[in-house]
């Protein structure tokens, strides 16, 4: 049986002294996709940090390809093939789109032609400035400069947040053409629960700090009734 490229075990992490998370324990698999739901507060960030190694480990461990990483600072496991985007996207805002893919760049399958071939609209301003685009294209940036990384795990946190309807399905439709492109495995953060579990394998919904549930998301797509206790989501199908 194939080893999960990220597995956590048995973690509890938080911040200083405020446990936020209690008793996680989950796996991925190389070249899968997993949904991480639930309303807001209840820990859904917190756990992609947790994986990056930003917060206050209390119990538990992280595992990397079958390797022990709970010790490993975060840029230590950025360099392993860890990438995260994080809420606040965090381009660099005075330097040009095509110099925040550079400034970055490790060499591998995603180059400048391949991430311009998955966001047209990135090649158009590759002259602007990052502070000169808009919400939505601040987030293909921010997108495309992870993948240039060249990471094997992509940590998305909330990619569509705040964005209009048409970009949401424009970025959606990105985000699913680059895990077939590129076989990226995926773990993502999403409130648009339903864009979420239409590009995964998995999801887990979190609730006050524990997973509450896990399964096939073809299956809790159409579980109106988990969605509904957990979430509040109706989702027509």
């Amino acid at each position: 049986m194939a080893e999960p490229l990220l597995e956590l075990r048995d973690v509890s992490a938080g911040y200083g002294e405020a446990v936020v998370l209690e008793e996680i324990s989950l796996n991925i698999m190389d070249g899968a996709g997993l949904a991480l739901l639930g309303r807001n507060g209840v820990g859904k960030s917190t756990l992609i940090q947790t994986i990056m190694g930003f917060t206050h480990l209390v119990k538990g461990t992280v595992h990397w390809r079958g390797q022990d990483i709970t010790r490993l600072k975060p840029y230590q496991r950025a360099r392993a093939g860890i990438g995260w985007i994080p809420q606040e996207r965090d381009i660099f805002p005075s330097l040009s789109v095509e110099e925040n893919l550079g400034v970055v760049a490790r060499p591998g399958l995603w180059d400048r032609a391949k991430v311009f071939g998955l966001f047209p609209r990135l090649e158009e301003r590759r002259a602007n400035m990052g502070n000169q685009l808009s919400g939505g294209e601040q987030q293909m940036l921010a997108i495309a400069r992870t993948l240039m990384t060249n990471p094997s795990l992509l940590l998305l946190d909330e990619p569509l947040e705040g964005l209009a309807p048409i970009v949401v399905e424009e970025l959606g439709r990105a985000i699913a053409d680059m895990t077939k492109q590129g076989g990226m495995t995926l773990v993502m953060v999403e409130q648009h629960a339903e864009v979420a579990l239409r590009m995964t394998d998995t999801a887990v919904i979190i609730e006050r700090g524990r997973i509450a549930h896990r399964g096939r998301s073809s299956e809790l797509i159409r579980d109106q009734a988990t969605l509904d206790r957990f979430i509040g989501l109706n989702i027509g199908t």
